[in-house]
């Protein structure tokens, strides 16, 4: 089995070393409009070889791990491709690639996000565990053809993921709060401390609270700036019941109602008992 990826950066990239570990998969090549990504992809080997577009729609398999308008527009040129050919999108968001999926081929498309990352990018940034014990989910499976769900099933179960399936809108609401709002949230507190503090506080105080809740403001803001426009109107939903829990602290601080801000916080604690 061949396999293509599209998009040689952190998701790409860790999807390549992952995958040249599985025994039915024969060979990985790469494809990038940049080709810096795609030297750099060759020395550390994340691909066997970079291909051009036509050689591309030749795999087996296709992965497009690139932004959403991306996706969308490589969904539109993949116009050769065997009626056997499985292609999986990684996008962040769900319902808009999987409404702009052209008919033609809406047999081969499986769509798909993984619940993984790190706040770093491009190929030097890949990682060979990347994938491992996380959890993908794969959208709408019902409209994929049942050689491309069976394939898209085995090759991240190869890689160590555990699957789940979900509606792609569902999924595009809870990926606005578990995902979307965080970072959000990352890039406003870095903002509002840059604005207050001057870099020599900063490193002097800040601790591990404030490193942990910043470091999702270290993410690429090309790629966040896309999935906030993707994801728009769930982002803001999220937003709104964020401002709304934070009104609540501020009216229990303000008004020294220390019980109360006790049982809320306890409240908050709920959570990792999920986790």
């Amino acid at each position: 089995m061949t396999v293509g990826i599209v998009g040689l950066g952190l998701m790409g990239g860790s999807l390549g070393l992952a995958l040249k570990a599985v025994p039915q998969i024969s060979r990985v090549v790469g494809h990038d409009h940049n080709a810096a990504h795609c030297d750099e992809a060759l020395k550390l080997g994340l691909v066997d070889a970079i291909v051009d577009w036509e050689t591309l729609q030749r795999s087996d398999v296709i992965f497009l791990a690139i932004p959403v308008e991306g996706i969308i527009k490589a969904l539109q040129q993949l116009t050769d491709i065997a009626p056997t050919c499985t292609v999986i999108d990684l996008g962040s968001t769900k319902a808009k690639i999987v409404d702009n999926i052209p008919p033609a081929i809406r047999k081969n498309v499986v769509a798909a996000h993984p619940m993984t990352g790190t706040e770093k990018f491009g190929p030097s940034a890949a990682l060979a565990n990347l994938y491992k014990d996380k959890i993908v989910v794969l959208c709408d499976l019902e409209q994929s053809g049942e050689l491309q769900r069976e394939t898209a099933k085995s090759l991240f179960e190869a890689i160590g993921m555990k699957i789940v399936t979900m509606d792609a809108h569902e999924h595009d609401r809870h990926a606005a709060y578990i995902s979307h709002l965080p970072h959000a949230i990352s890039y406003a507190l870095a903002n509002a401390v840059m604005a207050q503090e001057d870099a020599k506080n900063i490193l002097i105080l800040a601790a591990g609270g404030f490193r942990d809740m910043s470091r999702l403001a270290k993410s690429s803001p090309i790629m966040w700036e896309e999935i906030f426009k993707q994801n728009r109107d769930h982002l803001l939903e999220a937003m709104d019941h964020f401002e709304e829990e934070l009104r609540v602290c501020r009216a229990l601080i303000m008004g020294e109602k220390w019980e109360e801000l006790r049982n809320w916080m306890e409240e908050a604690q709920k959570l990792h008992k999920i986790l």
